[in-house]
């Protein structure tokens, strides 16, 4: 398979699930958008396209940093939570995305300080 093949398979496979959680969150299903959002598709898929293409230790050390971006996710959802009833949507996105991206970077820090 080409590297544009791969790379048409990584953005339908991302656009697919976007859409389906798009669709379901409409229709006032919000758990099964939520479900479809964290369902593990695009990590599985990484996974299966790592070891395709640069083995075990890659996966491994791939599903290990994965583990350093729960808890900046997590205050992300959850100045969403808090944020958008307080401020409306957009001005809670982005004070969200900039709480995840300070998180992120204090995360670097730590990893930097551990390893």
């Amino acid at each position: 398979m080409s590297d544009l093949a791969k790379y048409v398979v990584y953005f339908l496979l991302g656009g697919t699930i976007v859409s389906v959680s798009t669709y379901l969150g409409s229709q006032g299903r919000s758990y099964l958008a939520a479900f479809a959002s964290t369902f593990p598709a695009i990590t599985g898929a990484t996974f299966v396209l790592l070891y395709l293409n640069g083995g075990t230790d890659a996966i491994v050390a791939y599903a290990e940093k994965l583990f350093w971006f729960v808890p900046p996710w997590i205050v992300y959802v959850l100045a969403m939570i808090f944020g958008v009833p307080r401020f409306g949507f957009w001005p809670a996105m982005a004070g969200s995305l900039l709480l995840y991206m300070g998180c992120v970077g204090f995360v670097r820090l730590a990893i930097r300080y551990l390893s």
